[in-house]
């Protein structure tokens, strides 16, 4: 663990007597080492994790944890009590207790280290060499692997290699001569600390059982997935987790227990015998096909309105990188060949090497054929979010029939949920079991298919596509004060959530008014007033911790190096860092900026019929000068507001103690950030 964890950092005489006052002992070690920058905001990100779920282990042991921007290194800190302290562990208090800190972007390596301490600790010898430890070097070194404790059980802290078989034995015979075999999956919300001990746990219960049990740690530091062949030669599953096991339709069809990850490090023998009467019973799962990829990627407790976002997210998701391609092409082809290459002949009938028009008209002509393609990609995917693959067909199907009909983007919309309910309902009718070998090749397309074209030909698709031309109608009728409303609107909502839903609803909506053959001039100036709009917050922050460096400490400084190029390729998630660790400060400057540029766009006229490109397609622009000044004047204010909130917030705190020869001087800058998309996400 190198420097993870020095003497400094080890306190063998505890006096704490609540799990609060321990973790706050422990932490300022780490803030007195200039490892933690905020010792206030730690401490909240500490309670926030222990809230989540205790941390306290069978043993003695208490391992409070969590990932927090607050955190400059990864970092280990380690108390002995003599009387114990409470962290909720069954068996009573904790008297060995680990303070693990990972800043909000640890890297694998260090993941990797801290995750092997987790191991350890399910070595009777470690811990027993720990509480016999008299003075602190030689705790850290312990700790550290630097010294070998001697007795007690239990590996000493490697991992395993996962995809091997992890004991054998003949206690446990499956069938034959060869032992019980057990797959297994272990995954806590830190994935740092229960991930691994509850992996150690089943894998050293398996020696004594006779069992062979192969795990896959599902951990922040990565994970590597089981085998196909080991998971198909298992008898039985165990999935110890807290949060969604990932790919868990991989382990269908077989005996499974299915229970927390502390059941793992607490109870694992009893988890093996369960599920080895599970298998003696002949219980199983459900069959690989029960859940679709959206339904897989979410809990088991999401609502209607979660799904339903998930379903669209995921059409979307397919449909965007279509509407980039296409729309830059578009872009080139008008750059290259002028604005009248939309009436070019086809470049089949008349194309000349040497002529810039003649290529033009290719880019032109092969970026309108992307942008055919993206209603029924919109449709087909929300389908296949549904309903995997067999939506698929009647999505793909619906969405085209909604372009034959003039219904364009929602009527994709609709014809995607329509094909994806079809195709369920089918689904869950009895079918026989001679004719399910043809049911997801031949019956549910036909019958699916025709459902969707007779409901989107006859029912739903006239009143979809008059929808639609009232709503372009509307657009293409802005002008003055509605359209500049209507750009700060837009503005505002790319700066919400920087790249999430409410930024992923504007941006659609403006590329939904760009993806046809023949534009309007208002559909343009929407979409040249969101693009500008997304730029603002990384250009923000990157100007932001160039002007006043010492608000912002040295991680936030090094993401803002490289916001400058997010912001200018218009990518607006290179403000997440900041947002991430001050969204109180920051998402509100952000939008205040977005919604003065969006504004101002669309009051300077600027039209754009490139979806995506930043800087980089300003000569694609019209009034590019003006479009410049909205953004450059949405940039400033964001700056401007950043800087006096956080000015505000360092003159509002206490300031800090000076510090003296045994404390090292805290780093600028109390608000760190990370580079995870939540704010002191706990790990």
């Amino acid at each position: 663990m190198s420097d993870t964890i020095t003497a400094d950092l080890v306190d063998l005489d505890l006096s704490a007597d609540t799990k609060e006052a321990a973790a706050r002992a422990l932490a300022e070690r780490m803030a007195a080492l200039g490892r933690v920058t905020d010792l206030e905001g730690f401490l909240a990100d500490v309670a926030a994790r222990e809230a989540q779920m205790p941390t306290g282990l069978d043993g003695g042991i208490g391992i409070p944890h969590c990932r927090s921007a607050h955190v400059t290194e990864p970092t280990l800190a380690f108390g002995r009590s003599a009387s114990g302290v409470d962290f909720g562990a069954p068996d009573g208090p904790a008297d060995l207790i680990f303070l693990i800190a990972a800043p909000a972007g640890a890297d694998d390596a260090h993941l990797t280290l801290l995750s092997a301490l987790a191991r350890r600790l399910m070595n009777t010898g470690f811990t027993d060499a720990l509480r016999a430890a008299t003075d602190a070097e030689a705790a850290a070194a312990l700790i550290r692997g630097e010294e070998t404790p001697t007795g007690g059980t239990g590996a000493e802290g490697e991992a395993a290699p996962e995809g091997a078989e992890a004991a054998a034995g003949g206690a446990g015979a499956a069938s034959g001569d060869r032992p019980f075999r057990i797959v297994a999956v272990t995954s806590c919300p830190t994935g740092i600390a229960h991930t691994y001990m509850a992996a150690e746990s089943l894998e050293n219960a398996g020696r004594e059982a006779g069992v062979e049990i192969v795990v896959e740690t599902q951990g922040s530091a990565g994970f590597t997935r089981l085998d196909p062949a080991v998971i198909a030669a298992a008898d039985g599953v165990i999935l110890a987790h807290d949060v969604p096991v990932r790919d868990k339709h991989r382990f269908a069809g077989k005996p499974t227990v299915d229970t927390g990850v502390k059941a793992a490090v607490s109870r694992p023998a009893a988890l093996i015998a369960e599920v080895r009467d599970k298998a003696a019973r002949g219980e199983t799962t459900g069959t690989a096909s029960a859940a679709t990829p959206v339904e897989r990627a979410g809990t088991d407790v999401e609502g209607y309105g979660t799904r339903l976002r998930r379903w669209l997210m995921s059409g979307v998701s397919y449909m965007v990188p279509f509407v980039a391609a296409g729309g830059l092409l578009i872009a080139l082809g008008f750059a290259i060949g002028g604005y009248e290459i939309n009436e070019a002949p086809s470049v089949m009938d008349h194309f000349v090497w040497t002529q810039a028009g003649s290529w033009g008209a290719l880019l032109f002509q092969t970026g309108g054929v992307a942008f055919g393609f993206l209603v029924p990609v919109l449709a087909g995917y929300i389908a296949y979010g549904m309903a995997d693959r067999p939506g698929l067909v009647p999505g793909f199907v619906g969405g085209a029939i909604s372009l034959t009909i003039n219904a364009g983007f929602l009527g994709g919309l609709a014809a995607g949920l329509i094909a994806g309910g079809v195709v369920l309902a089918i689904q869950k009718v009895n079918i026989p079991a001679a004719l399910r070998g043809i049911m997801p090749v031949v019956v549910i397309p036909l019958i699916s298919s025709a459902v969707v074209g007779f409901l989107m030909f006859v029912v739903i698709g006239k009143p979809i596509a008059e929808a639609q031309k009232g709503m372009t109608d509307w657009l293409g009728g802005l002008t003055g004060t509605n359209a500049v409303l209507l750009g700060a609107l837009l503005g505002l909502m790319m700066c919400f959530d920087l790249g999430g839903p409410v930024n992923k609803v504007a941006y659609t909506f403006a590329t939904a008014g760009i993806a046809v053959a023949d534009p309007g001039d208002s559909a343009m100036k929407i979409m040249a007033a969101v693009m500008a709009a997304g730029m603002v917050p990384p250009l923000a922050m990157a100007l932001a911790t160039t002007v006043r460096g010492r608000l912002f400490n040295r991680a936030e400084r090094e993401n803002g190096k490289a916001a400058w190029v997010l912001g200018a390729s218009f990518i607006s998630e290179g403000a997440i860092p900041f947002a991430a660790a001050d969204p109180l400060r920051v998402i509100p400057a952000s939008m205040v900026g977005g919604a003065v540029t969006g504004a101002l766009s669309m009051a300077f006229g600027a039209t754009l019929r490139a979806p995506h490109g930043g800087i980089f397609v300003v000569p694609l622009i019209g009034n590019p000068l003006l479009y410049l000044v909205a953004i450059a004047a949405g940039v400033g204010v964001t700056t401007a507001l950043v800087i006096v909130l956080k000015g505000l917030r360092r003159t509002t705190e206490p300031a800090a103690p000076a510090p003296d020869a045994h404390t090292a001087p805290t780093p600028a800058g109390s608000t760190g950030a990370g580079k995870e998309t939540v704010a002191a996400q706990p790990l």
